[in-house]
């Protein structure tokens, strides 16, 4: 049995999830894996070796550190033991991409890859040119994959029931076609409605199908990006945060301790100033049950990643009792620590909606300016 359900919220919020037992501090509420999943289009660019599938790191933290700090010389103590996962990688036959698993490439195979295999030094193909279009449109810092779309569309074509799979993608969707669009606007830019076009046109290119061509018109792909870009749930998977995680566990003296906390502040400072931010493996994934948790600028759970690959574990940060609704936040820590105009703005931006939680319902006196805007009042009022 479980300890949830999901459940119509509001017209505003559309589904929610709520607890129907009693979940303590740290209790996991479920994990799940994705329907799909897909490494963000630079963060593969740039070589950031992850499962096609799962997105598990395809190296070892020595390894991996060794490349983002760009000091091949570099060595961690306790890492004998993270080569041998990389023993069982494996590849398409036809495509060649890499996979951490023979069960990932079946997996891959079974849910999406049939419809999408190609050569992948085929300049000419049409998922290569959709990839390259999809770049010039989205730098980084990327916050979706237009491969998650597609994967979606595949997901639809190869599924045993693809009506009852088209069905299930349009549970994700509540909002309605003006709403759509705004947010492609906010994501997109001013030229939101000709890279549209544009991306649809390409997209079009690479699947059809009879269940598939309902979301290649104009208002059903602006619904799927939209979709794409407000539930897909980011993914981020590191060797070195594992490494950092396995020797945080083992048995150290105190002065022991210290040298490797040392040692490991030095590691993260080499690697920010080759790689700055773009440390992970990283990409998104849709979730069925997961997706519908709500935001909160106080949440009472939190996504993880505990296995280093895709799979989701929801985990309550408080105690939740039957009948609350289990609430995660779509901000970083650093942005909920930001006034209330600022959570808000940031949310209007990039999921088009302003949060009525508990928090910033006990703020709305707070005066309608930035956290940034704030500290420049602050410091003018120092000054003077």
């Amino acid at each position: 049995m479980t300890g949830y359900e999901v459940r119509h919220s509001n017209a505003k919020k559309g589904k929610g999830l709520y607890a129907t037992k009693q979940y303590n501090i740290g209790d996991v509420i479920l994990e799940e894996d994705p329907l799909v999943s897909c490494q963000f289009t630079w963060n593969a660019a740039y070589r950031y070796l992850a499962c096609d599938h799962c997105m598990r790191p395809l190296e070892t933290p020595e390894q991996n550190v060794r490349r983002l700090a760009v000091k091949p010389d570099i060595a961690l103590p306790h890492s004998d033991g993270f080569e041998a996962p990389l023993m069982d990688v494996t590849s398409c036959n036809a495509c060649g991409v890499l996979y951490c698993t023979d069960r990932c490439r079946v997996n891959a195979s079974i849910s999406y890859h049939r419809s999408l295999c190609y050569d992948q030094s085929d300049a000419s193909h049409p998922i290569h040119i959709l990839l390259e279009a999809w770049k010039q449109l989205h730098y980084p810092p990327e916050t979706t994959s237009i491969m998650l779309l597609v994967r979606i569309l595949a997901y639809i074509k190869q599924h045993p029931d693809p009506a009852m799979a088209a069905s299930n993608i349009k549970q994700f969707c509540h909002r309605t076609i003006n709403e759509d669009a705004e947010l492609m606007h906010k994501l997109l830019g001013d030229q939101f409605k000709d890279q549209l076009n544009t991306l649809r046109d390409l997209t079009a290119n690479v699947i059809s199908g009879d269940y598939v061509e309902e979301f290649l018109s104009p208002e059903g792909f602006c619904t799927l990006m939209a979709l794409v870009g407000t539930n897909g749930q980011g993914i981020g998977t590191s060797p070195l945060a594992q490494w950092v995680h396995y020797v945080s566990e083992l048995a150290m003296s105190d002065d022991e301790r210290q040298q490797m906390d040392l040692f490991i502040d030095r590691l993260y400072k080499d690697v920010e100033n080759e790689a700055g931010q773009f440390l992970n493996n990283e990409g998104s994934g849709l979730y069925q049950l997961q997706s519908a948790s709500n935001h909160s600028c106080t949440p009472n759970a939190e996504s993880t990643f505990p296995y280093g690959n895709h799979r989701i574990q929801l985990k309550a940060l408080k105690t939740i009792v039957p009948g609350e609704e289990i609430c995660i936040s779509y901000l970083d820590e650093c942005s909920l620590q930001r006034s209330r105009h600022s959570r808000q703005k940031e949310l209007a931006e990039n999921y088009l909606f302003l949060c009525g939680c508990e928090k910033c319902l006990s703020e709305s006196n707070q005066p309608d300016v930035t956290s940034e805007e704030e500290m420049s009042e602050e410091e003018i009022d120092s000054d003077d």
